[in-house]
């Protein structure tokens, strides 16, 4: 899965980081560890990525990264609140200077008119900097394209923030 687009991607955010001195952690839902899994495809991709959490269930979001229940009983796990929370705790639960957190619908089922699949929620954030929302509908594509787009997404985020001084 992991075709040049990701590969070069991490690959830049890694020199980003490593240039800065930054640690990176993911938080991950429908892309369960992709992002991650991009990431520490590139030796020695350990001096800059301290962890990944793949938080598939509410459960998991609250235990792991401590996003409040209410949170996710007011606005659901696919949501801008959730993902900000999410980012939030992977920073406080880490090592990591930048976080990226992605929570959204890959289909092919669970959608609705209000949350269709394909509707995906990322937040990044860097220590110093404020947080970064993005909303995408990626529409009704295959599961897999979902979540493909969604770790190019998840990257590029992150090197948007690596290149913005705190």
């Amino acid at each position: 899965m992991l075709a040049s687009g990701p590969l070069h991607l991490a690959e830049r955010l890694l020199d980003l980081c490593r240039a800065q001195s930054l640690r990176l952690a993911t938080a991950e839902s429908c892309t369960g560890g992709l992002v991650a899994g991009a990431i520490t495809s590139v030796p020695g991709s350990s001096d800059a990525f301290d962890r990944g959490f793949v938080t598939y269930s509410n459960a998991a979001k609250e235990e792991m990264l401590g996003v409040p229940r209410d949170i996710l009983e007011r606005f659901g796990a696919v949501s801008a609140e959730t993902a900000r929370a999410m980012a939030h705790g992977a920073i406080e639960r880490s090592f990591a200077d930048l976080a990226v957190s992605i929570t959204g619908i890959a289909g092919p089922d669970g959608g609705s008119a209000e949350k269709p699949v394909g509707l995906v929620h990322f937040a990044c954030l860097r220590k110093g900097s404020g947080i970064e929302h993005v909303e995408r509908r990626f529409g009704p594509q295959t599961r897999e394209a979902i979540r493909e787009a969604s770790v190019l997404q998840a990257l590029e985020m992150m090197i948007e923030a690596a290149q913005r001084r705190p």
